[in-house]
């Protein structure tokens, strides 16, 4: 699959979770990554936004790099 292929992705960092600050940084660097690949990666904070906004925006794909709570715990 070419980057062109891959589509727009969407980077999940932040969020309400007490490890928030944790989950910039780990977003953070999926989304350097991804860039540096020249893949069409965008930061997203579901708690700054809605979810519904994935959509809206068409993103293809979404990497999830929230912590704690709402993240990696499975709520």
């Amino acid at each position: 699959m070419s980057m062109s292929e891959f589509g727009k992705v969407a980077v999940l960092m932040g969020g309400p979770s007490s490890e928030r600050e944790i989950s910039f940084l780990s977003g953070n660097a999926v989304l350097a990554a991804l860039k540096s690949r020249a893949i069409d990666a965008h930061a997203f904070d579901p708690a700054e936004r809605s979810l519904y906004d994935l959509k809206r925006e068409g993103f293809a794909r979404t990497f999830i790099a929230l912590h704690g709570r709402f993240g990696e715990d499975g709520t």
